[in-house]
Parts: C-alpha cells; structure tokens; sequence
C-alpha cells in the first residue's frame, strides 16, 4: 500500500504535464474570470470586474416608430364575400329615370333663363319677331320667348297655337298658289286677289288679335286676355269655315271651287282639293285647341268678372288714360275757380 501512497507526480523522473509554465498561466487565467463572474452581482450596480469599463454618458430616450412587416397578415372583419344574385336589370326603369332626369336639366336650364331675364328686366329685353335680318329698314316689333315668359305648365299649349298660327299663315300662302291656278283655267281675276288680300290682312291680324292675347294671359294669367282671345278666335274659326266652303269668287280655293274645276281642269281640281283639306284641318285644329284654353281658363278660377276688373285696372294705369284724365280734371278746376272769381266779380259790383 505504500506504494499506492506515494505521491505519483513527486518524481521527478516522470513528466508532469502541469508543470508546464504555459499551462499554469492558462490556469490562472480561468480562475480568475470564475472568479470575477462568480462574484458579480447584477443588481449592485457595479461593473462587471471582468470586463474592462468604460465612461458612458446618458442617452435621451426616444420612441421610434415600429414599421409593420410587409408580409403581415392583419385580421380584418368578416365580410360576406359571395354577393347574392342579382336579376336583368329593368331596362324599362331605367329608360323612365334617364328621361326624368333630363326633364329635370331642362327645366333646370328653363328656370335659370327666366330668373336671368327677370333679373335684367324688361327694360332690358330687345324685341326679336319677326325674326329680320339686320340689314332691313324694319326692326321686330314684338318680344317672344316661350321658354322665359310662359310658365313649364303652358309651355306645350301655347307652342301648339303658335304652330297653329304659323299653319294658318301657311294655308292662306298656298290659297294664293290655287288661285293663280284658277286663273290661268280661266276662272277670273277675282279668287286670285282677294286671296293676295287675305294672306296681307288676316295672317299679321291674327297674330295680333289672338295669338298675341292669348300669349299675354298665359304670361301673366290675364283673365281679360282670355276673354279677348276667346272673342277673336271665334271670328278667325267662322272665316276659316267659310274659306274651307269656298264659294265661287271668294278668294278662296275651298270645297265648291274644287268640285266645279274638276269637270275642266283635273290638275288644278287636285290643287285645290289639297287646299280644301288644309282649311278644313285647320277648322278641326282651331276647334279643339279653342276647348284646350278653355279648360284651362275655367281650372285657373277665372272669371267675366275678374276680366272687368282687370280690364279698369288696366285703364286706370296706362299712362295716356292718366295724362287725359289729368288734363280733364285741371280742366275742370280752371272753370270752376274762373266761375268763383266771376261770381265775386258781380257781387263786388253789385
């Protein structure tokens, strides 16, 4: 056993691989940074012995923005992602609101006119019919703007009478072509310049005796206008009767003329049977468009009565009326101051 007690690395003879002084540095080495790591405390506030330190100096704290990853999914709410079938659209429905709405934009445009020209007053507006050139000696006489002065309500009827107006003038146009056509089938000088009277006489006068009236109480709801044009549309159906008859020499190429030129002349027997048929169209047209206003002047309360009223009214402001009755009535107080000073005069004398 005492061989087992002895100190194997005491003999010198045998190589002790500790003795070595690189090894033994390396030893001291280790032991000290276990050393220093095991008696380092964290919560201290002393620098780790093992590592070497260095002055540091306090840093502000700043809050720096977090970018998301661009390949982040976030959690969005569910949504319904299969969308529910939908029928064909109703092509009929679609072709109604297109239409309103373009009513509306017309309408739209319609109002703004009117409340441009209102604003400019009348004083402002320069008359535009009949339509001149601007080279001829005579200017327009009147002012006509269906769209500006004719609420949207009226808009369509008194375009109508217009149009019937314009036809009128049309037809008393074409009677002078049928005269002249009965002229040269030796039928007389006659029918051919009463019609050339006719279209000169009654084509400005019915526009100024109907057209005209009724396009003023539809302007600004007239009950005397009505009452005019109700009396001289009359008499423009009666004549328009009595064209459409035609007797022979009238000036006008209607019903009997016809039939008595188709046994000489059957070209000109067509003329005038065309003629004939514009007359009596005519007649139907002013018939029933004369039943139109007439509706419409009972559904806006009009009355004879209120036609007299605006009719004094009427007298009363226009100005030459005024200027007469102011004239009468200086007149009037001059010979009764003159008859009071005569009478002082005779009993000063007396």
């Amino acid at each position: 056993m005492s061989k087992f007690d002895d100190n194997p690395f005491g003999d010198p003879t045998i190589d002790n691989p500790f003795a070595d002084p690189s090894v033994q540095q390396v030893a001291r080495n280790t032991t000290t940074t276990t050393q220093g790591l095991d008696d380092y405390n964290p919560f201290d506030g002393q620098p780790n012995p093992s590592q070497p330190t260095a002055p540091q100096q306090p840093q502000p704290a700043i809050m720096q923005a977090v970018s998301p990853p661009t390949n982040a999914q976030f959690n969005r709410p569910a949504q319904q992602t299969q969308q529910q079938p939908q029928g064909p659209p109703n092509n009929n429905l679609t072709a109604d609101l297109l239409r309103r709405q373009e009513e509306l934009e017309r309408k739209a445009e319609e109002l703004a006119r009117r409340e441009a020209e209102l604003r400019a007053g009348s004083a402002g507006r320069r008359n535009n019919w009949p339509p001149l050139p601007g080279f001829c000696p005579v200017q327009p006489c009147f002012y006509q703007d269906i769209n500006v002065d004719i609420p949207l309500e009226f808009q369509r009827i008194v375009r109508h009478l217009y149009h019937l107006w314009m036809f009128h003038a049309l037809i008393l146009a074409s009677n002078i072509i049928g005269a002249m056509s009965l002229m040269f089938a030796g039928q007389g000088f006659t029918t051919f310049g009463l019609s050339i009277l006719y279209f000169v006489l009654l084509t400005p006068f019915s526009f100024i005796c109907w057209y005209r009236p009724i396009y003023k109480a539809f302007r600004s709801d007239s009950s005397f206008n009505f009452m005019v044009f109700f009396f001289i549309f009359l008499f423009q159906i009666i004549i328009t009767v009595v064209q459409s008859i035609g007797f022979s020499g009238g000036g006008s190429c209607g019903l009997i003329t016809s039939i008595a030129i188709f046994q000489t002349n059957v070209g000109v027997g067509i003329i005038t049977i065309l003629i004939t048929i514009g007359f009596i169209v005519a007649v139907v047209a002013d018939i029933m468009l004369m039943a139109k206003v007439h509706r419409i002047y009972r559904s806006t309360g009009a009355s004879l009565a209120k036609a007299q009223t605006e009719f004094t009214t009427e007298i009363l402001r226009n100005q030459h009326v005024q200027t007469a009755a102011s004239s009468a009535a200086a007149a009037a107080v001059n010979a009764q101051i003159a008859n009071a000073n005569r009478c002082e005069w005779i009993n000063e004398q007396l």
